[in-house]
């Protein structure tokens, strides 16, 4: 995976420290959701059960290979 400067100091955050690795990539490869933005970058959601169902997004750039933020978003609902 290829990581924005962004991404790397976001995860120095006492709060998305322990995002694993292989979360974002579950996330990416497997989401539940998928959404582009109006700025062309691409939103993935899926739920994490080994933290307690959490929903994670990530966000890839345009390129939908560089992940550029990732963290649990506590307003997310499955549909």
């Amino acid at each position: 995976m290829k990581f924005t400067e962004y991404f790397k100091a976001m995860r120095l955050r006492p709060d998305r420290s322990d995002i694993k690795l292989e979360w974002i990539k579950k996330t990416i490869d497997t989401p539940i959701k998928r959404e582009t933005q109006d700025d062309g970058r691409i939103r993935c959601w899926s739920k994490i059960e080994e933290k307690n169902g959490k929903y994670l997004r990530v966000i890839l750039l345009e390129d939908g290979a560089t992940v550029h933020n990732a963290f649990f978003d506590r307003n997310f609902k499955e549909t």
